[in-house]
């Protein structure tokens, strides 16, 4: 699916980055490499050269910086937690996630998921529930996430949210979807 949430759209155009800085110094490595192979070592002068171990040091340093910047500022645009406008609660089950409008008195209800044979034509097979999840449009979401009994993982790709639900733990993921849609 197409990004739906602002972070997803900064961890896509950070994927494109890093894919561009890698892909350009593979091309540098083949290059180097087809050459040595191609040519003739006749410039014995380098071989002592203070300035290109300098370079081949310092480069990579640079490249590393160029790769990481980005990567923590995505990191810490994940974790930031703005005043949520709505609280949801999922907790883990064996085979079934429960849910809790935190927000709202008596407000919970269960999602299994719909056996095969109970499938319409075009729905997909372990994604298809009995109640969906439904949040507003362009509003802060907190979601709590925890389990009854084993190791789960919430996830949503197409909203950059993926946390694990521990039982006894309760961690914490922010959500905003930018568009209406089925996630």
């Amino acid at each position: 699916q197409n990004a739906t949430s602002p972070i997803m759209e900064e961890l896509i155009a950070f994927h494109d980055h890093a894919l561009m800085i890698i892909f350009l110094i593979s091309s540098l490595v083949l290059y180097i490499i087809s050459l040595m192979l191609t040519t003739k070592l006749t410039h014995t002068s380098t071989m002592n050269a203070q300035e290109i171990e300098m370079i081949w040091t310092i480069l990579p340093a640079i490249i590393l910086i160029m790769i990481a910047l980005p990567s923590l500022r995505i990191l810490y645009m994940t974790d930031e937690f703005n005043k949520p406008y709505l609280t949801l609660k999922a907790i883990g089950h064996q085979w079934y996630w429960s849910y809790e409008y935190s927000d709202y008195e008596d407000l919970a209800f269960d999602s299994y998921i719909t056996p095969t044979y109970f499938l319409e034509p075009g729905e997909f097979r372990l994604l298809e529930v009995d109640n969906r999840t439904t949040l507003p449009m362009e509003a802060d979401i907190r979601m709590l996430i925890t389990s009854q009994d084993v190791l789960h993982s919430w996830a949503v790709p197409s909203l950059g949210v993926k946390t694990d639900a521990i039982p006894g733990r309760l961690n914490q993921a922010m959500l905003a979807s930018m568009r209406p849609g089925l996630f």
